[in-house]
């Protein structure tokens, strides 16, 4: 492998991004900056293979002995928009469909922790995803859906309590124990912090109640995921292959310290820890991506934090196609796009996997979309041959030298974050990582060194503009119209005395989740209950 020298462009001072050449050079490059040989063979493998076996230390080659062979991964299809019930609709039809799981998108206004009738919310309401309020939204997305016999994997993080409360609540309603509950709370403010700007309060409370819910589903929901940590955002934004692990890893490192900092046993809860990565066009390197993750987790967690518990050490993720790839442009190929993702994520031992819809770039996905969609795991799962045997890229010259440099320039990033006191203390730096990649990307598309097909390459006169999916403006106004109704229709005096236990709660320094999902069960709603926080810790404020 190559490292790019050092006079190529502005971007050599960080080994993680692909130099700007321009179109006539006749080198390749990953976006990670790897030089592509034309030719590899066996003197390009490394010196040793850390491989090990499938289940086994390291788990380069996977968490499973036998992988697909014994049970595909998970096919989830990220759903929600409007209102619960029009949610709910989706949510069965997928599951009619083959869907093996469920992935629950929330609005704007319910990841920022606020009511629908809030103001500020006005023409977000239901616009990326499901409004969320209250114990009755929650109820009735879930209606006629068995909690016991569903995963369901809830993209939220600030308010990743109080919506693991209302699931519970529903579970409770149904006669569903909750240690029965099966599913993923993504829980990651930190990249919010870094590349999304969906947070409410400041780092320290973030962290105090991502470790009340590892506490309490440990006690409480032992199968629940407690978080899903996050690179999908990081890519998204414009960072590398390499940069996403070593930020992830970055980032699961902070969160196993303030686990272990509020006392809980690292064997204990770590084996609930999940990931999340996207997944991109290149497979080869996506592939040897997730395998350097995999590895490297493994040492970080035996070797940094002492973890003795085999479970403790794997690395379990959850892959999303790149919406950042997908063209408006031409829309019908992001249907390869994704196809070739979505391999690329199943050769490298995702656990599970949601592909994205082909009209995804214009709008929420179609119904039809979003079977192609599911369709296209289908296809993978059985026709492809990628579920036939584990690991199928392993020993290839190509695909394990990739493994190893990008995990010796993923451990390099890192070391660079702990030098800087870690992910918390490190934001304003890995910020400006990824808007570097993110530059780099456009340069290289903007001089043809990179092609787009149907962007910058090969483009058709007429535009081309399927059917779309379109959320009725009435549908907010029927949301703050219900939300009200439900507020009117309470103990007014509970409520309120609800709120003010959380907030006496959040003085001190006891769990907050039995206090959050009493407010909840109460009939208070999740914008008062996060409000009742944000009394006490306050707002988060950038200072760069």
């Amino acid at each position: 492998m190559r490292i790019t020298s050092l006079a190529m462009s502005k971007q050599t001072a960080r080994p993680t991004v692909a130099p700007i050449v321009g179109p006539d050079d006749p080198r390749r490059f990953t976006d990670s900056g790897i030089e592509i040989s034309e030719l590899y063979a066996e003197t390009d493998l490394p010196a040793e293979l850390d491989l090990g076996q499938p289940g086994e230390f390291p788990y380069t080659r996977g968490v499973h002995r036998e992988m697909y062979r014994k049970q595909l991964w998970t096919m989830r299809q990220y759903a929600g928009y409007a209102s619960a019930k029009e949610s709910n609709e989706r949510y069965r039809y997928l599951l009619s469909k083959g869907s093996t799981g469920l992935s629950m998108a929330f609005d704007l206004p319910t990841q920022l922790g606020l009511d629908s009738d809030n103001p500020r919310c006005l023409g977000e309401v239901g616009r990326t995803g499901v409004a969320i309020d209250t114990i009755e939204d929650m109820r009735t997305a879930f209606d006629g859906i068995p909690l016991d016999q569903v995963s369901t994997s809830m993209t939220i993080n600030a308010p990743a309590t109080c919506l693991l409360a209302l699931y519970e609540l529903v579970g409770e309603e149904q006669g569903v124990p909750s240690e029965k509950l099966r599913g993923t709370t993504q829980n990651d403010v930190l990249k919010e912090y870094i590349a999304r700007g969906n947070y409410i309060y400041p780092p320290g409370p973030t962290m105090r109640l991502t470790t009340d819910l590892f506490q309490y589903c440990a006690e409480r929901v032992p199968r629940w995921n407690t978080i899903s940590i996050s690179g999908y955002h990081f890519r998204e934004k414009g960072c590398s292959a390499v940069q996403e692990v070593a930020f992830t890893l970055s980032s699961g490192i902070a969160y196993v310290q303030a686990a272990i900092d509020r006392g809980l046993d690292v064997d204990a809860f770590a084996p609930r820890l999940a990931f999340f990565f996207n997944g991109h066009n290149n497979v080869f390197g996506e592939v040897a991506k997730f395998r350097a993750a995999r590895r490297m987790w493994a040492h970080i967690m035996r070797d940094r934090f002492g973890a003795t518990n085999e479970k403790a050490m794997m690395l379990r993720f959850h892959t999303q196609t790149g919406g950042v790839t997908l063209t408006a442009q031409q829309p019908e190929n992001n249907i390869v796009r994704v196809a070739l993702q979505g391999f690329a994520a199943v050769c490298g031992g995702t656990q599970s996997l949601h592909t994205n819809g082909f009209d995804e770039a214009l709008a929420l996905p179609t119904e039809r979309a979003a079977k192609i969609a599911l369709r296209t795991q289908q296809i993978l799962a059985h026709e492809s041959g990628a579920a036939d045997t584990v690991d199928p890229f392993a020993g290839s010259y190509f695909v394990e030298a990739l493994t190893d440099e990008i995990e010796e320039r993923a451990n390099e990033l890192i070391a660079k974050v702990d030098e800087l006191g870690g992910s918390v203390n490190a934001i304003e730096f890995i910020t400006g990582e990824i808007d570097e990649s993110a530059w780099g990307y456009q340069e290289r598309y903007r001089t043809g060194q990179d092609i787009v097909v149907g962007v910058n390459a090969f483009q058709e006169e007429e535009l081309e503009v399927p059917d779309l999916l379109r959320v009725d403006p009435e549908s907010e106004r029927e949301q703050v119209q219900r939300l009200k109704a439900f507020k009117a229709d309470r103990d007014q005096a509970l409520a309120d005395r609800r709120l003010e236990e959380l907030r006496a709660a959040a003085r001190g320094d006891a769990n907050l989740m039995p206090h959050i999902k009493q407010a909840l069960k109460d009939r208070c709603s999740l914008g008062e209950v996060c409000g009742a926080m944000q009394d006490v810790f306050g707002s988060y404020a950038p200072t760069f």
